[in-house]
C-alpha cells in the first residue's frame, strides 16, 4: 500500500475514473456534481490530487485543497473490492502530510454520516449537523495537526 501525488494527467485521468465508478455509478452523485474547476494540474498550489495504491493497482484518490486557512479534504474514495485494508487511513495520513507541507494547522472534511465513525478513529471531530450534499447526508468533520 503506498501513495503518491498526482504530477501528470495520465494519473488525473486514472483518479477521475475511480471517482467516477465510485460517487456517480454506485452511490448515484450527478456527473456534473463531481468534477468542478479544481480538477486540474493547473493549479498546483491551489489542490492536490493523490492516488492509492493496492498491489501496485490504483483503487483510490482524494485530493486536498486549502480554503480560508484550513486544508479541505475531499473526494476521498476507494474503489468497492478494496475497502477494508486500511486505504482510507493511507489516504488520510498523505493529504494530511500535504496540509503540513503548507503549514496549514487544521483540516476539515465534509464525511459521509456512514463514515462518521472512520474519521473519529482517526482522531476527526464531529462539528455540524447532517446536511444534505448531492443527495447524500454528511457532517463538517476538523482536526487539529499540528504536532
Amino acid at each position: 500500500m503506498k501513495s503518491k501525488r498526482i504530477t501528470m494527467e495520465v494519473d488525473l485521468s486514472v483518479a477521475f475514473h475511480i471517482r467516477k465508478e465510485v460517487f456517480v455509478e454506485e452511490q448515484g452523485v450527478l456527473l456534473e456534481d463531481e468534477f468542478d474547476e479544481f480538477d486540474t494540474l493547473e493549479g498546483q498550489g491551489l489542490c492536490e490530487h493523490i492516488l492509492v495504491y493496492y498491489n501496485e493497482k490504483p483503487v483510490g484518490t482524494g485530493r486536498i485543497r486549502i480554503v480560508d486557512g484550513l486544508g479541505k479534504l475531499e473526494r476521498i474514495c476507494i474503489l468497492k473490492p478494496y475497502r477494508k485494508f486500511g486505504l482510507g487511513k493511507v489516504i488520510i495520513k498523505a493529504l494530511e502530510e500535504i496540509a503540513e507541507e503548507k503549514e496549514v494547522s487544521k483540516v476539515k472534511l465534509h464525511g459521509q454520516t456512514q463514515a462518521e465513525g472512520f474519521y473519529q478513529k482517526l482522531g476527526y471531530r464531529t462539528s455540524s449537523n447532517i446536511f444534505m450534499e448531492d443527495g447524500i447526508p454528511h457532517i463538517l468533520m476538523v482536526k487539529d495537526i499540528t504536532s
